[in-house]
Protein backbone atom coordinates (compact mmCIF):
# COMPACT_ATOMS: atom_id res chain seq x y z
CA UNK A 1 0.00 0.00 0.00
CA UNK A 2 1.19 3.48 -0.86
CA UNK A 3 2.31 5.07 2.46
CA UNK A 4 1.58 8.55 1.04
CA UNK A 5 -2.13 8.02 1.77
CA UNK A 6 -1.44 7.57 5.48
CA UNK A 7 -2.27 10.39 7.91
CA UNK A 8 -0.49 9.55 11.16
CA UNK A 9 3.10 10.68 11.56
CA UNK A 10 5.65 8.72 13.59
CA UNK A 11 5.51 11.38 16.32
CA UNK A 12 1.73 11.09 16.58
CA UNK A 13 1.87 7.30 16.60
CA UNK A 14 4.40 7.25 19.44
CA UNK A 15 1.92 9.22 21.58
CA UNK A 16 -1.06 7.07 20.54
CA UNK A 17 0.44 3.56 20.75
CA UNK A 18 0.43 3.19 24.57
CA UNK A 19 -3.30 4.03 24.66
CA UNK A 20 -4.40 1.49 22.06
CA UNK A 21 -6.10 -1.74 23.01
CA UNK A 22 -5.15 -4.97 21.24
CA UNK A 23 -2.02 -5.48 19.16
CA UNK A 24 0.47 -8.29 18.79
CA UNK A 25 1.47 -8.26 22.46
CA UNK A 26 -2.10 -8.46 23.77
CA UNK A 27 -3.45 -11.85 24.94
CA UNK A 28 -6.18 -13.59 22.98
CA UNK A 29 -7.39 -13.01 19.44
CA UNK A 30 -6.88 -9.35 18.54
CA UNK A 31 -5.86 -6.98 15.76
CA UNK A 32 -2.46 -7.59 14.23
CA UNK A 33 -1.62 -4.02 13.18
CA UNK A 34 -3.13 -1.27 15.30
CA UNK A 35 -1.57 1.56 13.30
CA UNK A 36 -3.06 0.17 10.08
CA UNK A 37 -6.43 -0.07 11.83
CA UNK A 38 -6.28 3.61 12.78
CA UNK A 39 -5.34 4.50 9.21
CA UNK A 40 -8.38 2.51 8.06
CA UNK A 41 -10.65 4.54 10.35
CA UNK A 42 -9.07 7.77 9.11
CA UNK A 43 -9.62 6.63 5.51
CA UNK A 44 -13.31 6.14 6.28
CA UNK A 45 -13.50 9.59 7.92
CA UNK A 46 -11.73 11.32 5.05
CA UNK A 47 -13.74 9.70 2.24
CA UNK A 48 -17.13 9.11 3.95
CA UNK A 49 -17.25 5.80 2.13
CA UNK A 50 -19.36 2.91 3.47
CA UNK A 51 -17.47 0.50 5.67
CA UNK A 52 -18.06 -2.22 3.08
CA UNK A 53 -15.99 -0.20 0.58
CA UNK A 54 -12.89 -0.23 2.79
CA UNK A 55 -9.92 -1.25 0.57
CA UNK A 56 -8.81 -4.82 1.31
CA UNK A 57 -5.27 -3.58 2.02
CA UNK A 58 -6.63 -2.29 5.35
CA UNK A 59 -8.06 -5.70 6.26
CA UNK A 60 -11.55 -7.15 6.47
CA UNK A 61 -14.11 -4.34 6.62
CA UNK A 62 -16.38 -6.09 9.13
CA UNK A 63 -13.54 -6.87 11.54
CA UNK A 64 -12.35 -3.26 11.27
CA UNK A 65 -15.84 -1.88 11.94
CA UNK A 66 -16.41 -4.17 14.92
CA UNK A 67 -13.05 -3.16 16.38
CA UNK A 68 -13.96 0.49 15.84
CA UNK A 69 -17.19 0.01 17.81
CA UNK A 70 -15.28 -1.68 20.65
CA UNK A 71 -12.93 1.29 20.81
CA UNK A 72 -15.90 3.68 20.82
CA UNK A 73 -17.47 1.88 23.77
CA UNK A 74 -14.13 1.89 25.62
CA UNK A 75 -13.58 5.65 25.03
CA UNK A 76 -10.23 4.96 23.36
CA UNK A 77 -10.66 7.79 20.86
CA UNK A 78 -11.28 10.27 23.68
CA UNK A 79 -8.01 9.16 25.28
CA UNK A 80 -6.22 9.57 21.94
CA UNK A 81 -7.61 13.11 21.70
CA UNK A 82 -6.34 13.92 25.20
CA UNK A 83 -2.90 12.44 24.41
CA UNK A 84 -2.39 14.39 21.18
CA UNK A 85 -3.72 17.68 22.54
CA UNK A 86 -1.36 19.99 24.39
CA UNK A 87 -2.37 21.79 27.57
CA UNK A 88 -5.05 24.29 26.41
CA UNK A 89 -4.33 28.01 26.53
CA UNK A 90 -7.36 29.25 28.49
CA UNK A 91 -6.48 32.95 28.46
CA UNK A 92 -9.85 33.13 26.77
CA UNK A 93 -12.28 30.56 25.41
CA UNK A 94 -14.55 30.61 22.38
CA UNK A 95 -17.83 28.77 21.94
CA UNK A 96 -19.88 28.32 18.80
CA UNK A 97 -22.09 25.80 17.04
CA UNK A 98 -22.29 24.41 13.53
CA UNK A 99 -24.99 22.38 11.81
CA UNK A 100 -24.12 19.46 9.55
CA UNK A 101 -26.18 17.42 7.12
CA UNK A 102 -27.20 13.85 7.87
CA UNK A 103 -26.94 11.07 5.31
CA UNK A 104 -30.09 9.04 4.91
CA UNK A 105 -28.28 5.91 6.11
CA UNK A 106 -27.94 7.55 9.55
CA UNK A 107 -31.69 8.16 9.90
CA UNK A 108 -34.15 5.48 10.90
CA UNK A 109 -37.52 5.68 9.14
CA UNK A 110 -40.34 7.12 11.32
CA UNK A 111 -42.50 3.99 10.81
CA UNK A 112 -39.70 1.76 12.07
CA UNK A 113 -39.16 4.06 15.04
CA UNK A 114 -42.89 3.85 15.88
CA UNK A 115 -42.71 0.07 15.83
CA UNK A 116 -39.65 0.13 18.09
CA UNK A 117 -41.43 2.41 20.58
CA UNK A 118 -44.42 0.06 20.65
CA UNK A 119 -42.02 -2.79 21.47
CA UNK A 120 -40.29 -0.72 24.16
CA UNK A 121 -36.99 -0.45 22.27
CA UNK A 122 -35.13 2.83 22.82
CA UNK A 123 -33.52 3.05 19.43
CA UNK A 124 -33.77 5.28 16.39
CA UNK A 125 -33.24 8.93 15.57
CA UNK A 126 -35.36 10.16 18.50
CA UNK A 127 -32.70 8.94 20.95
CA UNK A 128 -29.81 10.56 19.06
CA UNK A 129 -28.69 14.17 18.56
CA UNK A 130 -30.58 14.56 15.27
CA UNK A 131 -33.41 17.08 14.96
CA UNK A 132 -35.70 18.45 12.28
CA UNK A 133 -34.83 21.95 11.08
CA UNK A 134 -35.44 24.00 7.94
CA UNK A 135 -32.55 22.13 6.35
CA UNK A 136 -34.09 18.72 7.09
CA UNK A 137 -32.69 16.20 9.58
CA UNK A 138 -29.57 17.76 11.06
CA UNK A 139 -27.42 17.53 14.20
CA UNK A 140 -25.68 20.45 15.87
CA UNK A 141 -22.07 20.36 17.05
CA UNK A 142 -21.20 22.78 19.86
CA UNK A 143 -17.51 23.33 20.44
CA UNK A 144 -15.35 25.01 23.06
CA UNK A 145 -11.89 25.96 21.83
CA UNK A 146 -8.97 27.63 23.57
CA UNK A 147 -7.17 30.86 22.72
CA UNK A 148 -5.18 29.05 19.99
CA UNK A 149 -8.29 27.68 18.31
CA UNK A 150 -7.73 24.08 19.48
CA UNK A 151 -10.69 21.98 20.57
CA UNK A 152 -11.23 21.50 24.30
CA UNK A 153 -14.72 19.97 24.45
CA UNK A 154 -17.71 19.19 22.23
CA UNK A 155 -21.42 18.63 22.81
CA UNK A 156 -23.85 17.10 20.30
CA UNK A 157 -27.45 18.32 20.13
CA UNK A 158 -30.43 18.15 17.76
CA UNK A 159 -30.42 21.13 15.41
CA UNK A 160 -33.83 22.31 16.64
CA UNK A 161 -32.48 23.09 20.13
CA UNK A 162 -31.16 26.50 21.18
CA UNK A 163 -27.38 26.85 21.36
CA UNK A 164 -27.61 27.98 24.99
CA UNK A 165 -29.01 24.57 25.98
CA UNK A 166 -25.66 22.95 25.26
CA UNK A 167 -23.57 25.78 26.72
CA UNK A 168 -23.89 24.57 30.33
CA UNK A 169 -22.19 21.16 29.87
CA UNK A 170 -19.73 22.77 27.48
CA UNK A 171 -18.27 25.25 29.98
CA UNK A 172 -18.90 23.30 33.20
CA UNK A 173 -15.70 22.92 35.22
CA UNK A 174 -13.57 24.80 32.66
CA UNK A 175 -11.69 27.88 33.84
CA UNK A 176 -10.91 30.73 31.44
CA UNK A 177 -10.20 34.45 31.56
CA UNK A 178 -12.74 35.58 28.97
CA UNK A 179 -15.52 34.09 26.86
CA UNK A 180 -15.98 34.96 23.18
CA UNK A 181 -19.27 34.06 21.50
CA UNK A 182 -21.82 35.35 19.03
CA UNK A 183 -25.27 36.64 19.95
CA UNK A 184 -26.76 33.13 20.01
CA UNK A 185 -25.10 32.81 23.43
CA UNK A 186 -26.31 36.17 24.72
CA UNK A 187 -28.32 34.75 27.61
CA UNK A 188 -28.90 36.16 31.07
CA UNK A 189 -27.75 32.98 32.82
CA UNK A 190 -24.51 32.91 30.80
CA UNK A 191 -23.82 36.58 31.64
CA UNK A 192 -24.49 35.83 35.32
CA UNK A 193 -22.23 32.79 35.23
CA UNK A 194 -19.39 34.81 33.66
CA UNK A 195 -19.76 37.50 36.35
CA UNK A 196 -19.55 34.86 39.09
CA UNK A 197 -16.42 33.42 37.50
CA UNK A 198 -14.89 36.86 37.10
CA UNK A 199 -14.42 36.17 33.38
CA UNK A 200 -14.48 38.95 30.80
CA UNK A 201 -17.65 38.95 28.68
CA UNK A 202 -17.05 39.28 24.94
CA UNK A 203 -20.44 38.15 23.66
CA UNK A 204 -22.21 39.93 20.82
CA UNK A 205 -25.39 41.50 22.21
CA UNK A 206 -28.89 40.85 20.96
CA UNK A 207 -30.76 43.95 19.77
CA UNK A 208 -33.63 43.06 22.16
CA UNK A 209 -31.39 43.60 25.22
CA UNK A 210 -32.52 46.80 26.97
CA UNK A 211 -29.10 47.53 28.48
CA UNK A 212 -26.51 46.07 26.09
CA UNK A 213 -23.06 45.41 27.50
CA UNK A 214 -19.98 47.07 26.13
CA UNK A 215 -17.62 44.43 24.71
CA UNK A 216 -14.02 44.51 23.51
CA UNK A 217 -14.47 44.76 19.74
CA UNK A 218 -10.80 44.02 19.04
CA UNK A 219 -10.86 40.85 21.14
CA UNK A 220 -14.12 39.78 19.50
CA UNK A 221 -12.32 39.63 16.15
CA UNK A 222 -10.35 36.62 17.44
CA UNK A 223 -13.57 34.62 17.31
CA UNK A 224 -12.62 33.67 13.75
CA UNK A 225 -10.37 30.99 15.27
CA UNK A 226 -13.35 28.80 16.17
CA UNK A 227 -14.75 29.27 12.67
CA UNK A 228 -11.36 28.16 11.34
CA UNK A 229 -11.56 25.06 13.54
CA UNK A 230 -14.93 24.08 12.09
CA UNK A 231 -13.57 24.54 8.57
CA UNK A 232 -10.61 22.26 9.33
CA UNK A 233 -12.93 19.70 10.94
CA UNK A 234 -15.26 19.64 7.93
CA UNK A 235 -12.38 18.79 5.63
CA UNK A 236 -13.08 15.28 6.89
CA UNK A 237 -16.11 14.33 4.80
CA UNK A 238 -17.69 12.01 7.35
CA UNK A 239 -17.80 14.94 9.79
CA UNK A 240 -19.22 17.39 7.26
CA UNK A 241 -22.04 14.90 6.53
CA UNK A 242 -22.94 12.59 9.39
CA UNK A 243 -23.23 8.97 8.29
CA UNK A 244 -23.06 7.39 11.75
CA UNK A 245 -26.32 6.30 13.37
CA UNK A 246 -25.09 6.72 16.94
CA UNK A 247 -23.85 9.83 18.73
CA UNK A 248 -21.03 7.82 20.29
CA UNK A 249 -19.57 6.84 16.90
CA UNK A 250 -19.91 10.37 15.51
CA UNK A 251 -18.36 11.96 18.60
CA UNK A 252 -15.48 9.48 18.45
CA UNK A 253 -14.86 10.43 14.83
CA UNK A 254 -14.75 14.10 15.86
CA UNK A 255 -12.30 13.31 18.69
CA UNK A 256 -9.98 11.44 16.32
CA UNK A 257 -10.05 14.20 13.69
CA UNK A 258 -9.57 16.91 16.32
CA UNK A 259 -6.59 15.01 17.73
CA UNK A 260 -4.99 15.07 14.27
CA UNK A 261 -5.76 18.80 13.89
CA UNK A 262 -4.45 19.73 17.35
CA UNK A 263 -1.19 17.83 16.86
CA UNK A 264 -0.27 19.22 13.43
Amino acid sequence: MDPSIFVLTDRQWCAIEPLCTGGLAAPGRTGSDTRLFLEAVLWIVRTDAPWRDLPPEFGNWNSTFRRFRRWVQADVFKRIFDALSDEPDMEYAMVDATIVKVHRCAIVAPLVQAQWRMNGRKRGTQSQAIGKSKGGWTPKVLALVDALGNLVRIVLMPADRYDTVGAAPLIHGVEFGAMLADKAFDSNWIIQDMNQRGAKIVISQRPQRLEPLLIDEEMYKWRHLIENYFQKLKEFKRIAMRSDKTDSSYASMICLCSAIINSR
